[in-house]
């Protein structure tokens, strides 16, 4: 790790193993796992805590703090899990007061010159493709894709599991497990692909889409379906994933099915 064209702070702690290429700047109260791999020009400021096996590469800030005016110098975190990569140009704000943290799970890409603001949580698995930009405090599933340019609004809860297109305005949470594109976004199936991928059986892939027949394709509002899954669909862990998500939605869910 010995790098003599990198600024380390003595009070970072790197472990062994640890690759820091030339022109990079490591802050204080720094933590970064064995294995991880930090490119040439990258910023790495206070509160950030990396995992093992990562790869940060050049032009990435991890951990500077928020764009928000409300923000005091608090001390908060930006907390990246194991064998994430981070490619060129990517912007990680770390925490406010209102929760101490932005956190990224393990195993997931955050690609090029894509925008993470402050406390927003990204679950394991996720992709966040280049360009796309998260407003403070969103939360992300597992497994979840987000497309290139999307623009979440803040406090927007995406599902696990769930797949944006390109380009969207996501103002409304995405449930678990759908595809979400136009404008308005709206529903427009289910991400089966994705689950066939991740080892849904069949079975339970209709399943899925049998409850969001329900919820989007049937004319009843949210709360006469959500009455009608409880009643009528088999209790399992996906049907009260669904009904839980909207259930707690704080700005709703985004619209319905249209053949448009």
């Amino acid at each position: 790790m010995n790098q003599p064209l990198a600024y380390i702070h003595p009070g970072a702690k790197i472990a062994r193993n640890v690759v820091v290429e030339p022109f990079t700047t490591i802050h204080n109260n720094v933590i970064i796992g064995s294995g991880t791999w930090i490119g040439s020009n990258v910023t790495i400021m206070e509160g950030a805590r990396i995992g093992s096996n990562c790869r940060i590469f050049p032009g990435a800030v991890i951990s500077a703090i928020p764009q928000d005016l409300k923000f005091e110098g608090e001390d908060s975190l930006t907390i990246i899990g194991d064998n994430t990569t981070v490619r060129e140009c990517v912007t990680i704000n770390r925490g406010t007061s209102a929760t101490g943290r932005t956190i990224i799970g393990n195993n997931c890409l955050i690609m090029a010159t894509a925008h993470i603001a402050h406390d927003c949580e990204i679950g394991d698995y996720a992709i966040v493709v280049n360009g796309v930009a998260l407003a403070g405090h969103v939360i992300v599933g597992k497994y979840a894709i987000i497309g290139g340019l999307a623009a979440i609004h803040q406090f927007i809860h995406i599902g696990d599991h769930a797949m944006i297109s390109g380009g969207s305005l996501v103002r409304k949470d995405v449930p678990p497990f759908t595809k979400a594109a136009k404008e308005p976004l709206s529903y427009v199936g289910i991400n089966s692909i994705g689950l066939r991928r991740r080892g849904f059986s069949t079975e339970k892939i209709r399943e899925i889409q049998d409850i969001y027949r329900i919820l989007y394709q049937k004319n009843y509002n949210t709360s006469q379906a959500l009455e009608k899954l409880e009643a009528e669909m088999e209790a399992t862990a996906e049907r009260d994933e669904i009904i839980t998500f909207i259930r707690n939605s704080q700005r709703g869910i985004m619209k319905g099915y249209s053949g448009n």
